[in-house]
């Protein structure tokens, strides 16, 4: 039932995930001067405490830290998270380093974007919405906050949304269609006028 739901909230809306923020934490230290040796790695501890490795391969980079810790940012998918994840692995025990086998793989956000089905009154979001906040004189968009699922929104007036904070795309999908029912309720999506024939 929930699958159906995604599904059509999926494609109603248009969401598509534009990046997905995850952590690892292997639980030992990394010599980086040695992993650097491995090739394909930025390293300038004078810049960043960390190495940057870039992936073309899923499209991604992965921050590695000596305290074990690495941070996966812009995959699209959760299997492409998984996929990071394991060729860091396999970069760190070719440094010399034995990991353990098991570690553990937290989302800690995802950003995606949706369309709604008209444009959208701003000013009637600000006003009817809590938890908005809109300043059209510094940025085009409104940036509204809702508490379940604990999720930012920005709404532009083409009907344009974009969601940050979630955990899994579920509740995405949840969210999307939640935001898309309450902005009906106070009439601030403006439906497109059908085209007439001449």
């Amino acid at each position: 039932m929930l699958g159906r739901f995604l599904l059509t909230a999926s494609k109603e809306f248009g969401i598509h995930v534009e990046n997905t923020v995850a952590t690892a934490t292997f639980g030992v230290r990394i010599q980086l001067e040695r992993l650097v040796k491995t090739g394909g790695m930025e390293y300038e501890p004078e810049r960043f405490p960390g190495v940057v490795y870039r992936m073309k391969e899923p499209k991604a980079a992965a921050l590695i830290f000596g305290s074990g810790k690495v941070v996966c940012t812009g995959c699209r998918n959760i299997s492409d998270v998984k996929l990071v994840f394991e060729r860091v692995a396999e970069l760190i025990t070719k440094s010399g380093v034995k990991l353990p086998k098991d570690y553990k793989v937290q989302v800690e956000n995802i950003v995606a974007s949706a369309k709604l089905d008209g444009t959208l009154d701003l000013d009637k979001i600000a006003f009817n919405l809590d938890n908005s906040e809109y300043e059209p004189e510094q940025f085009p968009g409104l940036v509204y906050r809702m508490k379940d699922p604990k999720v930012a929104f920005l709404l532009f007036g083409s009907g344009k949304v974009i969601c940050a904070g979630a955990r899994n795309v579920k509740d995405i999908g949840i969210a999307v269609a939640r935001v898309s029912k309450k902005l009906k309720e106070i009439g601030a999506i403006i439906k497109p006028k059908p085209a007439t024939k001449a």
